[in-house]
């Protein structure tokens, strides 16, 4: 015995069922300016499409207008953590009031043209996507689908040169401010941690680079540490690559242990330094009175964890204001380059 999968209703099926023609349907569901139709055909025709659980068809619907109201973002291959979380949900939002859908796609690990071609097939208004999965060639598919592409974490020099808006993080003044914190406290021997995975290594490299910068540290050639005078005396910045699991955090403090251990240390993140506080203290080493510990996002475990983790917060800007500055990019066919958070330190007890 087979089943018959039922088909999804049209607006020829609305039309059929209410007695009107298929343009006064069109008409209805979409709520045409300007067309006179009585209010009672109105209501008909839209009690029939409720009856019948008529659904428009996005795709069609960007056919026929030439335009769409979708905007694609490509997912990282990371963990999405709660600070991507919230933005993303107010970017949602705010994206939703001025008549526009964000729409999460994969993580999927395609890049280039194979990636732009399975974007552009949803025909999205705009997408925005990490720099790695961007290729020149993927770009300009895009660019002749009249697709926006907004690259996530491109330099200002690659996005001139690609001729793409973007979005960033200042991951720079995320670590400046870190870096700043620690060295004026009295710390003068800093570890700064890497993560090892390749999605998030280049974000903590930049953060690593900003922790020097504030630290007043110039990374010397070929050196995994930098050198220099902070306020008065040597600072120096080391870096420590790790991942995120309690035994390689367990691992790098064994390290330390042997080396020598570090009177600071910024963790990346919130999640990181929770790794390395617990390694700490597991190791016997007392924070803060032997090491101060940064982390970065001000997530709820900052005040979760004992003592509470000093963090380094990226507030946002109103996500209103970035979700009309996206749609001013698909609308006006202009290039826009959006930073919309700002570091600020949030000093607890590490």
């Amino acid at each position: 015995m087979t089943s018959i999968r039922p088909r999804p209703a049209t607006i020829t099926d609305i039309a059929k069922r209410a007695g009107v023609s298929t343009a006064t349907v069109s008409y209805v569901l979409n709520d045409t300016p300007g067309a006179r139709i009585p209010e009672a055909t109105r209501s008909r025709v839209r009690s029939v499409a409720d009856e019948l659980g008529y659904v428009p068809h996005a795709s069609a619907r960007s056919l026929r207008t030439g335009s769409s109201d979708l905007v694609l973002y490509v997912q990282m291959d990371v963990v999405q953590g709660p600070l991507a979380s919230r933005f993303l949900h107010d970017l949602s939002r705010g994206l939703r009031e001025l008549g526009y859908t964000l729409m999460q796609y994969g993580p999927e690990r395609s890049r280039g043209v194979k990636a732009a071609r399975s974007w552009a097939g949803m025909r999205p208004s705009a997408v925005i996507a990490g720099d790695d999965r961007l290729t020149p060639a993927g770009i300009e598919l895009l660019r002749k689908a009249d697709i926006r592409v907004i690259a996530v974490g491109t330099s200002s020099g690659r996005a001139k040169e690609l001729g793409v808006s973007t979005l960033t993080m200042d991951h720079h003044g995320l670590g400046e401010i870190a870096g700043r914190h620690l060295v004026e406290r009295g710390c003068r021997d800093i570890a700064s941690v890497v993560p090892g995975q390749d999605v998030l290594r280049q974000m903590g490299e930049r953060r690593l680079a900003g922790v020097r910068s504030g630290a007043g540290v110039a990374e010397e050639s070929g050196s995994g540490a930098g050198v220099g005078s902070g306020t008065g005396s040597e600072v120096t910045v080391r870096r420590h690559d790790m991942d995120w699991t309690p035994e390689s955090a367990a691992e790098l403090v064994g390290t330390w242990l042997e080396e020598g251990l570090p009177d600071g240390v910024f963790g990346y993140n919130d999640e990181f330094s929770g790794l390395l506080l617990g390694a700490l203290v597991d190791a016997g080493v007392r924070v803060p009175e032997q090491v101060a510990l940064v982390g970065a996002d001000d997530v709820m475990l900052c005040q979760m964890l004992r003592p509470r983790l000093t963090s380094v917060r990226m507030e946002s800007e109103d996500p209103e204001a970035t979700a009309r500055r996206i749609v001013d990019a698909v609308r006006g066919r202009a290039e826009v380059h959006l930073s919309p958070w700002t570091p600020v330190l949030v000093q607890r007890e590490t």
